[in-house]
């Protein structure tokens, strides 16, 4: 069996995106790891190459600025990258910039890939999420959050990125799944304030960039306000090895009532029926689970 890692980075450096932590975290898992550095002049190619493992290979990418509204410019990228996977790869393992795997996940993903290698039925596996939230004690757990998404596909180009690389789908139909008994950390939204807010102003441009009234509209912010969330709790785990010494640098201080929660009516009723239950009403698949 043979795993292909795969994912795409710009302005790492510029933007504080854990992706030394994302990379090194699948590189036990994958026999080559597949990075897309896009072009940018803040350090981002140099932060690759510090990695210093041979599993690595690095391409070069012009990102299509024209192609930022809605994001898609995020699946172009993807599918850039997923292009240079070997092709006696059996399995792509994808993750983004901000994305970890915890090495306690490591024999659940590879007994998946190994139990379903002949299994041709099987074109992806679904792993669970954690959502990180103004510090790296708490987690989302609202609706607001997406609870699995998938990260391992098979080698087949038929497959591509979807809308704005949260998925994947084959030649337009969602991907047959299997469940994973793993978890991807997400830490998108763990950064001083300053610099989250300096994140999402250019999020802002890659959702709307094609928009320019939008875009020129729109006041950016200076710092991000972590008290504006609907609802958190907090994390009990522990955090990846690979993650360990970015959260003894945290230079911010965040705390949160959890008992706050910011709900409408609606959305109240379902979380307290997915907390009774364990079941999310209503939830949006972009897979189908066999």
């Amino acid at each position: 069996m043979k795993v292909s890692g795969f994912t795409f980075v710009r302005n790492a450096v510029k933007y504080d995106y854990p992706v030394i932590a994302a990379i090194s975290s699948i590189l036990p898992l994958c026999d080559e790891v597949i990075v897309s550095v896009g072009n940018c002049d803040d350090g981002t190619l140099e932060l690759i190459q510090s990695i210093g493992s041979p599993k690595i290979k690095i391409t070069h990418s012009v990102w299509d600025d024209s192609l930022k509204e809605g994001g898609r410019i995020l699946a172009v990228e993807t599918d850039k990258a997923f292009a240079h996977v070997s092709p006696d790869a059996d399995w792509a393992f994808y993750i983004q910039a901000d994305e970890v795997v915890h090495e306690q996940d490591y024999p659940a993903i590879r007994a998946a890939m190994q139990e379903y290698l002949d299994d041709k039925r099987v074109e992806g596996l679904l792993f669970k999420y954690k959502h990180f939230f103004g510090s790296y004690d708490y987690i989302g757990d609202s609706r607001t959050w997406y609870q699995h998404e998938i990260r391992v596909i098979r080698n087949d180009k038929r497959i591509s990125s979807y809308r704005d690389a949260q998925g994947f789908r084959k030649e337009g139909e969602k991907l047959h799944v299997k469940r994973v008994n793993a978890s991807m950390y997400h830490y998108g939204w763990v950064k001083d304030p300053e610099t989250q807010a300096q994140k999402l102003n250019n999020s802002f441009q890659l959702y709307h960039g094609a928009n320019e009234e939008q875009v020129s509209n729109r006041v950016p912010i200076a710092e991000f306000d972590y008290g504006e969330v609907d609802s958190l709790a907090p994390f009990k785990g522990t955090h990846p090895e690979v993650m360990k010494e970015r959260i003894k640098r945290k230079n911010w201080q965040f705390s949160h009532d959890i008992s706050r929660k910011k709900f409408s009516f609606k959305d109240s009723i379902l979380y307290w029926i997915e907390k009774r239950t364990g079941k999310r009403l209503f939830d949006y698949r972009n897979y189908k689970v066999i």
